[in-house]
């Protein structure tokens, strides 16, 4: 293996380690999988943010949230008020589910609405900040003049998997044309993002 591909490698691996998990962002691109709405725009709006994320940690952006706190609590308060509502719409589906018939025409939400909830779903939650322009961006340094090449691969590994995800989630499609189980995956959705609001708000 070229030497010059270790920290591309490295950096995707240690970016799958970190976005590979239940979370308010993977379970929106999930959703938005399954009803087949505005995937790519979905997609592309959280690889893209987290890409510019990466950029931020490894040019020191990190450095900010050390040297100004108020700033992290600003974020998690926003953060934190934004998971409860959308915590709050995900329950009233669950006790209202549909199923889901991949064939019959369905109203889906416009696009605009649909990125400004992916988009705040990424920027307002602080542990973003913490895993991605702190963490990451602190081990992408180690790599010295690699370290560009580091973060490349995390965000080649956050294309990959939101791509995964969004366009795998149609594998399910079988499943989810019950209502039963829109019902458990809204209340685990529910439970998710209620659960992440509450440890934001526990860490002030």
């Amino acid at each position: 293996m070229t030497p010059d591909l270790l920290p591309l490698l490295a950096g995707f691996g240690f970016g799958l380690s970190l976005i590979v998990a239940i979370g308010a962002q993977n379970a929106f691109v999930l959703r938005q999988g399954l009803l087949r709405t505005h995937v790519l725009a979905v997609v592309a709006v959280c690889a893209l943010s987290d890409a510019i994320l990466i950029l931020l940690g490894i040019g020191g952006a990190g450095i900010v949230f050390t040297a100004l706190p108020w700033l992290t609590t600003v974020v998690r308060i926003g953060g934190a008020a934004f998971l409860l509502g959308y915590a709050v719409l995900a329950a009233r589906r669950a006790l209202r589910p549909k199923a889901l018939d991949a064939d019959e025409p369905r109203a889906s939400a416009a696009l605009l609405p649909t990125l400004l909830t992916a988009l705040a779903l990424t920027w307002l939650n602080p542990h973003v900040y913490l895993d991605t322009v702190v963490l990451l961006g602190s081990v992408a340094n180690t790599h010295g003049d690699a370290r560009w090449l580091f973060g490349a691969g995390a965000a080649l590994g956050s294309i990959v998997w939101f791509t995964a995800l969004g366009y795998g989630a149609r594998l399910l499609q079988p499943v989810f044309a019950r209502p039963a189980a829109w019902r458990i995956l809204d209340a685990m959705i529910a439970v998710v993002m209620a659960g992440i609001a509450a440890s934001l708000l526990l860490g002030l």
